[in-house]
């Protein structure tokens, strides 16, 4: 097997990966939601390489991308559901759709200031035939939700869902209100592990961060940027447990917890100390 510009190759590559006895186990294991998580990283990953202007690192991401996209087609294939091919047929077939300015078959250009117009509206009729196959309704253009995009990631698209709600009143008037629902999320959650349910588990765990988004929004902190300072400083400690069990020849595999903890308090006390006054 060697690399080919075709795409016909990536998507041989993923069938040798997921025959079964010759193909890779991690690879044979894998199902749609568990490859779900992948795929919005590598998004994210993409989004990332466009910021710092590496357009190398670009190519590289948007071929990760491009793998998801196959291997959840390959899964799809072996379901009898669809193929890659059927994918890049829908898609194609939705492109010439919403660009009827471009793609028309006889005199049919509109002005630009309609394209946006019957963008929306091709959109809305796209959205109807599947609710239709799915057998549900979707919800009515009127909803208080409409508008809140599916394909947000989950902390915006909370906020915004809450926003939206919170606009007819469904909403709390004091943040302490919602410490309250956080704590009652908190206790769900130590129920469901009582019981051993990881379903039930992650549905809390979901309730949970849901609330604790609801308290960014009361206190005026945005979700995403808080959570990134948090990990920031996840970062720096750790970093500076590893650096002081260095310096003693050690490492945090072969340091016990309560060493990693108390160094963990040191960089804590340390960067306190550092703040302005």
């Amino acid at each position: 097997m060697t690399p080919s510009r075709d795409i016909s190759r990536l998507i041989e590559i993923m069938a040798q990966l997921r025959t079964p006895g010759t193909g890779c186990p991690w690879d044979l294991e894998q199902d749609f939601a568990t490859i779900a998580p992948y795929t919005i990283e590598e998004a994210f990953e993409v989004a990332e390489a466009i910021a710092q202007g590496d357009l190398e690192d670009l190519r590289d991401e948007l071929g990760d991308l491009l793998l998801q996209v196959v291997f959840h087609s390959r899964i799809a294939e072996e379901r009898g559901a669809f193929a890659f091919g059927d994918v890049v047929e829908a898609v194609t077939r939705k492109m010439i759709r919403r660009h009827p300015h471009v793609f028309a078959d006889a005199d049919g250009n509109i002005a630009p200031s309609h394209v946006e117009g019957v963008w929306d509206q091709i959109k809305a009729e796209e959205k109807a035939e599947r609710a239709a196959r799915r057998g549900g309704v979707e919800p009515p253009p009127s909803s208080v939700l409409a508008g809140v995009k599916a394909g947000q990631p989950a902390l915006s698209r909370a906020m915004e869902l809450q926003r939206k709600a919170s606009k007819v009143g469904f909403d709390w008037n004091d943040p302490r209100e919602v410490l309250k629902k956080i704590r009652e999320e908190a206790d769900e959650i130590e129920a469901a592990l009582d019981r051993g349910d990881k379903t039930e588990m992650a549905q809390e765990t979901g309730d949970l961060m849901f609330a604790l988004v609801n308290l960014a929004r009361h206190t005026g902190a945005d979700p995403e940027m808080a959570l990134r300072g948090t990990n920031a400083k996840f970062e720096r400690r750790f970093h500076y447990i590893e650096r002081a069990l260095a310096d003693r020849g050690q490492s945090p595999e072969t340091a016990s917890l309560a060493e990693m903890d108390a160094l963990w308090n040191e960089a804590k006390l340390a960067e306190t100390a550092d703040k302005p006054r």
